[in-house]
């Protein structure tokens, strides 16, 4: 039995006429690019993350670059940030000319650990930006004292969170502003490309969408100097449709990761922990083993998708050489990247495909301890 990381086919199947009857209404108002279908989901979205507004753009990398210049970050700042993410993160804040200033993560959460945050501070820093990973928020509270004492602005990348809550609050509406990612594979997944920033602040978004559209929020209207960011209109008809099912999914996310939980309880692997002030949206269930090299190529060998999120940390990596991080110098994000493994979850995965993920790695971990 093959099993996939994550079935977007069987997500499809589930919702099909509602989305191809979505993706028709696009076709027919032959309004390919922003438009109705794209303000309507914004609208949606902002409601849904219980902010004022949302500008919904190209992709999740560029939802974090116009978020950072529109908070006028660039050359000589310093956004604070972690090194165990999507390399996104890092390449939205190098774009602006800015500089990327690495934290430690916390070990339970695999987030920003804010005990790191303040004595990474300088004079420079002009952004803290967290990121909620795996789908479980970090620790918001601290943050955003630190950086109110400070004066600095909290950006958050919820780009795999969608729907997770932090002390009942949605992620994304607790910084200035929060970025999402629809990326296919997304709890909340497009049909190709697609991003989000929401925000409380109309001067923040009002900026961000004259970012997104070439500097103008009308055509020929430059007011400043922007990028083309804009989202198509059938991602936003899709995002649409799909929206209103979201915390259906995410609970059924939930509901397996209890049972991974349950059936790999007691074999020696680390699982994912869920603090007290957070619920998490479990975009991936990452489970952790000295083992996990050997591990993978042994599922993958079964034909079970797992994959590893991320094999080797981001101030590690040779795009990231030039910021001077070595090898010690985030202890428990190195830890983290060496033993980390995501195995299968999405809303459609049934009980026998997790009964039968857990007993391959039952019996991995039986034939190594002979």
């Amino acid at each position: 039995m093959k099993i996939p990381l994550a079935d977007l086919k069987a997500q499809y199947e589930s919702i099909k006429p509602e989305i191809d009857a979505a993706i028709q209404r696009v076709l027919e108002s032959s309004q390919f690019i922003l438009g109705k279908e794209v303000e309507a989901f914004e609208e949606a979205f902002a409601h849904y993350c219980s902010v004022k507004h949302c500008v919904a753009v190209n992709s999740g990398t560029s939802a974090l670059h116009l978020a950072l210049l529109a908070l006028g970050v660039g050359p000589g700042d310093e956004v604070v940030t972690v090194s165990q993410t999507f390399i996104a993160t890092l390449e939205a804040i190098i774009w602006t000319g800015a500089k990327p200033v690495l934290v430690d993560i916390d070990e339970k959460t695999f987030t920003m650990d804010p005990a790191k945050v303040e004595s990474a501070l300088t004079k420079k820093t002009k952004v803290i930006l967290p990121v909620h990973l795996y789908g479980h928020p970090a620790d918001m509270d601290p943050i955003l004292q630190i950086a109110k004492k400070k004066n600095l602005f909290v950006l958050e990348d919820a780009c795999q969170a969608h729907g997770a809550l932090y002390k009942g609050k949605r992620v994304g509406s607790l910084g200035i502003a929060g970025c999402f990612s629809f990326y296919p594979g997304k709890n909340l997944g497009a049909y190709g490309e697609g991003g989000a920033v929401v925000t409380n602040d109309l001067e923040l978004a009002t900026r961000i969408r004259k970012l997104r559209n070439h500097g103008g929020t009308k055509k020929y209207s430059h007011e400043i100097i922007g990028t083309n960011g804009r989202m198509e209109a059938i991602q936003g008809a899709i995002l649409r449709t799909k929206l209103p099912y979201l915390d259906g999914w995410n609970e059924k996310r939930r509901q397996h990761a209890r049972k991974y939980d349950s059936l790999l309880q007691g074999l020696g692997l680390i699982l994912p922990r869920e603090a007290q002030y957070a619920k998490s949206v479990f975009h991936v269930y990452v489970i952790r083993t000295p083992d996990r090299d050997k591990l993978h190529a042994r599922l993958n060998e079964q034909g079970i998708g797992s994959v590893i999120h991320y094999p080797k940390a981001n101030h590690l990596v040779d795009a990231c050489k030039s910021l001077g991080y070595r090898e010690g110098s985030l202890p428990v994000t190195e830890k983290i990247s060496k033993e980390v493994i995501s195995l299968p979850i999405y809303p459609e995965l049934t009980q026998e495909q997790i009964q039968t993920v857990t007993e391959a790695i039952k019996t991995f971990l039986l034939i190594k301890k002979r």
